[in-house]
């Protein structure tokens, strides 16, 4: 077995389901883990190391999630919705986007620097529980509770 396979082998699931949290089509998920994984063949040369593995084919994943709706006119401008659970990328109108930035923009801190950091920064929530020098459980329920805020005003 190549390095490769070995590599396809035990990322290939992860990468899967992390499409498939974008895109939530599983035909879709697929194609975009299989690119993802060509991608990364042509590429091996540029990974520095600086990562996982895994979170490196997981921006691959995640930026040929967006070429390949970019591509097929599916998205015409990233925003985002609120969910029961997460913050994903959806199809909203723009005016529904300010809106959700206007609110954002007017929860108090920290909640407000916590969201922006997890969503737009895309920071772990051990990055940011350093950057307030608080812990990770801080981080995540800083954000949770952030989530709740927006969703209330929201509503």
């Amino acid at each position: 077995m190549s390095e490769f396979e070995k590599i396809y082998s035990e990322y290939f699931t992860d990468i899967y389901k992390f499409a498939l949290s974008y895109c939530h089509n599983e035909t879709v998920a697929e194609d975009i883990a299989q690119e993802t994984f060509l991608k990364a063949i042509e590429n091996i040369k540029n990974f520095k190391g600086d990562c996982t593995l895994k979170v490196w084919l997981c921006q691959i994943a995640k930026n040929t999630y967006f070429s390949y709706y970019k591509k097929n006119k599916k998205i015409t401008e990233q925003t985002i919705e609120l969910t029961d659970d997460s913050f994903e990328l959806k199809l909203i109108d723009k005016e529904t986007a300010f809106e959700i930035h206007k609110t954002l923009h007017n929860l108090d801190e920290p909640y407000k620097e916590v969201f922006s950091l997890r969503i737009f920064s895309e920071l772990s929530f051990a990055q940011i529980g350093e950057l307030f020098k608080k812990t990770e459980s801080w981080a995540r329920v800083t954000f949770h509770r952030a989530k709740l805020k927006l969703k209330e005003e929201l509503e």
